[in-house]
C-alpha cells in the first residue's frame, strides 16, 4: 500500500521489503495471473523464512493481487474483463473524488507539487517513465487529507497497471502530455468541478484501452 512503497527502504521490515518486491513482480506481469504461489520456492528465492513470506502474501491478498481458496492455497488473481470493468469504474470514481477534496483543502505545498509531477513525468524516458507517471497521480490525491482513500487509489492504481504491463499497454495514439497537463491545471485552478472530471476521464479512456486489448487476447488467459 501507499505507506509501505513510500517509506524509507532502510526503515521497512523483512515482510514489507518482500511484500514490496513481490508486489513489484506480480504488477510487472513477471507472476503469471492464476499461478499457484508456491511459499517454499518463494522463502527459498527471497533468502528469509517461511513467516515474512507468509505475512507479505497475505498484504498482498488485501491488495487485491493475490487470492485464497480453501484446500488450494494461494494464487496470482487472475485476470478477467469484470475484473477490470470493476477496477477502471473504482479508480476513476475515488481518484477523482480524491482529486475533488485535495482542490478544496489542499495546501501550497500540495500545489506546488503538481507541476513538479509533470516537469518530472515529461522529461523522463524508458523504465523510470512508469515510477513518474504514478508520482503525478499520487500529487493530485495527496492533498485529500483522507489516507484510507489515498491507499485505495493506489492499489487500484496498481491493479490497472498490472493490465497494462501484461498487455503491453503504451498509451499510443493518445495525447497523454495534453491530457495530464489539462488535469493540472484544472487542479491548481481549484476547479473543483472540471479537474475531477478530467482525471476521471482520463482513467476511463485507459480502462477502454485496455479492455479492449484484453479482449483481442482473453484466451491467452484462459
Amino acid at each position: 500500500m501507499l505507506h509501505d512503497t513510500l517509506q524509507d527502504p532502510s526503515k521497512l521490515t523483512r515482510a514489507s521489503r518482500v511484500s514490496n518486491e513481490i508486489r513489484d513482480a506480480i504488477i510487472a506481469g513477471k507472476m503469471r495471473p492464476g499461478a499457484k504461489v508456491n511459499l517454499d520456492h518463494l522463502r527459498e528465492e527471497y533468502g528469509v523464512s517461511l513467516s515474512p513470506i507468509r505475512e507479505a502474501i497475505s498484504r498482498l491478498v488485501a491488495d487485491r493481487l493475490v487470492e485464497f481458496e480453501d484446500k488450494k492455497g494461494f494464487r496470482i488473481v487472475p485476470l478477467g474483463m469484470a475484473n477490470l470493468l470493476e477496477i477502471t469504474r473504482l479508480r476513476a470514481d475515488l481518484e477523482a473524488l480524491a482529486l475533488k477534496h485535495a482542490i478544496a483543502i489542499g495546501t501550497l505545498e500540495w500545489e506546488s507539487k503538481i507541476p513538479a509531477a509533470i516537469h518530472h513525468m515529461n522529461n523522463t524516458t524508458g523504465t523510470n517513465q512508469t515510477a513518474a507517471h504514478d508520482l503525478f497521480h499520487t500529487s493530485l490525491i495527496r492533498g485529500c487529507a483522507m489516507p484510507m482513500l489515498r491507499d485505495l487509489c493506489v492499489m487500484l492504481g496498481n491493479l490497472h497497471k498490472r493490465y497494462a504491463n501484461i498487455l503491453n499497454y503504451d498509451g499510443a495514439g493518445r495525447d497523454m502530455a495534453g491530457e495530464h497537463a489539462a488535469i493540472a491545471d484544472a487542479a491548481l485552478a481549484r476547479d473543483a468541478e472540471l479537474g475531477p472530471t478530467l482525471l476521471a476521464r482520463h482513467i476511463e479512456r485507459t480502462g477502454n484501452d485496455l479492455s479492449a486489448l484484453f479482449e483481442k487476447r482473453a484466451k491467452d488467459f484462459k
